[in-house]
């Protein structure tokens, strides 16, 4: 698990491989990433946007940026947790990914930047 904490954001992800789901012939591999977002700060916060930098083992890179995550901006309350997995096709049963979150103070509208911590795809049957 990767973990990474910024102004009392936690940030924590574990990836899972989906063997059922890719197809090393025609070099599609999809991993699911659960991401767990935990407050430790004095207040509430709002996730506006995020930005993800992909890294396939080939040498392609790409940058994912968008409102939100899976469709919502939730607002996390200070000691409360937010959760959500999505999912990553690389060509290869190698990659990692980080990024970063936009966040809002929801008291006075300020924006901060969260990071997410560098995190491994990666294929079990390949490590072997």
């Amino acid at each position: 698990m990767a973990t990474q904490i910024t102004k009392g954001i936690k940030i924590s992800v574990t990836t899972l491989y989906n063997e059922q789901s890719s197809d090393a012939e025609h070099s599609h591999h999809l991993f699911t990433y659960l991401i767990t977002i935990e407050n430790h700060s004095d207040y509430s916060v709002r996730l506006l946007k995020r930005r993800w930098n992909i890294f396939d083992s080939n040498g392609e890179y790409s940058e994912v940026e968008g409102e939100g995550v899976v469709g919502i901006q939730p607002i996390i309350e200070p000691g409360d947790a937010y959760e959500y997995s999505s999912y990553c096709n690389l060509k290869t049963e190698l990659g990692k990914m980080d990024g970063a979150y936009v966040m809002e103070r929801v008291m006075d509208h300020s924006q901060f930047i969260v990071h997410i911590p560098e995190f491994y795809l990666e294929a079990p049957h390949k490590l072997n």
